[in-house]
């Protein structure tokens, strides 16, 4: 039976902090993390959607009607203003603002070092690196298994505009690392540093997938891989003991979807992409419907894969551990 033998490097540190030992305490700050940081990403994408928002909800009498329209709805009437390509990437290279507020808050309220939160200097290069063949590697696998199976089939793009798919490949790098340093540099190891580390992988993998419940398309099996996917990353970020690679698997895997493949990414839409890939199935577990892969069984069995996998390379890395120690 796999177990943990002993928590990471970076955990240890997290253990050297005033962090709460009350694990309601530490999601109900994180809660507010969340928001301050949701807000910040929001800013400045709002200021340049707003003349549109606003004429939306002139047309759809939010202004001047009695109705009052709830969240889902108006997030329904704003999603194709904030989907579109010019708002979007703004958007991607904003998500810079949550990072910057977990680590203020790591830092100044925790009082916790970069490296509990995953930031080490030792083989930063090649850990990302590597994990940017991994994210390629993870969903090409995805795309490649719903090709063979005739759930999806690729086409070349021939106009693409490769300028937009840098710019796109940017702000993925930031939107990728935002995520990764809230859910698991700073919530799963803050949980870690007080707590058993299988609960801090549930809550910090059941979070990330609660963040994504109002994008297009959210059901079961994407609560599912999404919390799968989040199992995935703390265990890579454990395997390795730095954040480094799952900031690189996370931001290529969706720069690889959406601009590569030309899936839409958590729901986001399509845009520019060297590839399209199309549907050729009506069912959504093959598909994942308005999601996008992501909420599809083929993602489902490669995480599994994934996670079975890394798990293995955990269990021969204590093994290693404990040879050296005795």
């Amino acid at each position: 039976m796999f177990r943990f033998k002993k928590k990471p490097e970076m955990m240890e540190e997290a253990e050297n902090s005033m962090i709460s030992e009350n694990i309601l305490s530490i999601i109900l700050v994180f809660i507010i993390v969340f928001i301050i940081a949701f807000v910040l990403e929001g800013i400045y994408p709002s200021i340049i959607a707003y003349p549109d928002i606003k004429q939306t909800f002139i047309e759809n009498g939010i202004y001047d009607s009695g109705h009052r329209f709830s969240l889902k709805e108006t997030v329904s009437l704003t999603m194709p203003i904030t989907s579109q390509e010019k708002i979007f990437i703004v958007s991607l290279f904003c998500t810079a603002f949550g990072t910057l507020t977990a680590i203020v808050h790591c830092r100044c309220v925790e009082g916790r070092s970069f490296g509990s939160m995953g930031m080490r200097k030792r083989k930063a290069v090649p850990h990302y690196l590597f994990g940017i063949f991994i994210g390629i590697l993870l969903m090409t696998s995805i795309v490649l298994l719903s090709v063979l199976c005739g759930v999806n089939s690729i086409s070349f793009c021939s106009n693409a505009d490769y300028g937009k798919i840098l710019l796109f490949l940017g702000g993925f790098l930031f939107q990728g690392m935002s995520e990764e340093v809230i859910f698991r540099g700073y919530l799963m190891n803050s949980i870690g540093a007080t707590q058993k580390i299988y609960l801090a992988i549930t809550v910090s993998a059941v979070a990330f997938s609660f963040a994504h419940a109002m994008n297009p398309g959210f059901g079961i099996l994407i609560f599912i891989n999404l919390t799968l996917f989040g199992i995935f990353a703390s265990l890579y970020i454990i395997c390795f003991d730095d954040i480094w690679g799952a900031c690189a698997i996370h931001s290529i895997w969706n720069f690889t979807q959406g601009n590569f493949y030309g899936i839409s990414v958590s729901g986001s839409g399509n845009y520019e992409s060297v590839f399209r890939t199309s549907s050729e199935s009506r069912y959504k577990i093959l598909t994942g419907g308005d999601f996008g892969i992501e909420g599809s069984i083929f993602t489902t069995a490669v995480l599994l894969t994934a996670i079975f996998l890394v798990m293995i390379k955990i269990n021969k890395n204590q093994s290693a551990d404990e040879k050296k120690d005795g």
